[in-house]
């Protein structure tokens, strides 16, 4: 399977970043997403990420210039029809991803290799839905994608050994690392970071610690680059929340129930930095504490 064109399916965060990757790995791009200001915001921070990279010397402005031609975008989502390889990169509810798959496939060559960047819903139960589940895999960029060394590479039941290498080829050209994980809820990554965050949310809930005391703990006590707290807003509480939820569905164990006050910030809009306000404010200078 020779892949050189692909399609990328959502403008947020996570596809505007496989879309900057790939374009700089040489191949040719297809943006699509619903909303005109999404593509139009996409391409700005795709160029914005590059300069910055151009500034550091990790990328020459020549290559910049090559990657960004490579990109093009669409409000049709049919117009992906003929890539090689698409990425679905949409929201983490399994009725979108599903509607996108149904909507494509009349659309897609025999040879399409269909992925989706799902952070924890079963790729067995997505590709069951499809004309092509041993064509179909998980495909999960980490964020930010464009720093962000790890791919998990996720087999259904049915994927087969062709469409795997096919993808982990792109990894490998992408210079990135793949991991292969089995499909279960949340694969690796999630399966043990969510339910940190979970606890953390749970030991601010209960009084254990208020929001710097615990991110604090974390950063100097284990050494990790953001607190709990901070790297879930930086995620999005709505798409911890999600996660959580796949996990606790899907393994049928109270350890993984989501705390409820991790609920109640989705519940009211704070979502973290995308919408100003998480378990920080962030509509100053400077990040505050909400609790």
């Amino acid at each position: 399977m020779k892949i050189e064109r692909i399609g990328v399916v959502g403008a947020g965060q996570m596809g505007n970043g496989i879309a900057h990757v790939c374009a700089l790995a040489g191949y040719d791009v297809l943006l699509t997403d619903i909303s005109e200001d999404a593509l139009t915001a996409a391409t700005a921070a795709i160029d914005k990420n590059m300069t910055r990279q151009v500034s550091k010397g990790l990328v020459s402005d020549d290559e910049k210039s090559e990657a960004l031609r490579r990109i093009d975008t669409t409000l049709t989502l049919t117009d992906l029809g003929p890539t090689d390889l698409v990425i679905e990169a949409a929201t983490e509810r399994e009725t979108v991803k599903q509607a996108i798959f149904d909507e494509l496939l009349p659309h897609l060559t025999p040879d399409t290799i269909l992925t989706s960047n799902t952070s924890s819903i079963s790729i067995t139960r997505l590709a069951s839905r499809t004309d092509r589940p041993e064509k179909f895999m998980g495909f999960h960029f980490m964020n930010p994608v464009p720093i962000m060394q790890l791919v998990e590479l996720i087999r259904g039941i049915a994927t087969d050994t062709e469409t795997f290498d096919a993808c982990k080829g792109v990894v490998d050209r992408l210079g990135k690392i793949s991991a292969t994980a089995e499909d279960f809820p949340a694969f690796i990554v999630n399966r043990i970071l969510m339910p940190m965050i979970n606890e953390a949310v749970y030991a601010l809930y209960e009084g254990v610690g208020n929001v710097e005391s615990i991110d604090t703990s974390l950063k100097l006590g284990a050494n990790h680059p953001m607190g709990p707290l901070e790297l879930a807003d930086f995620i999005g509480l709505d798409t911890c929340l999600a996660i959580m939820t796949v996990l606790h569905d899907g393994l049928s164990d109270t350890k993984y129930r989501p705390c409820p006050l991790l609920t109640k910030y989705v519940e009211a809009g704070w979502l973290g930095r995308k919408t100003k306000r998480g378990f920080y404010d962030y509509r100053g200078d400077t990040p505050v504490p909400t609790r």
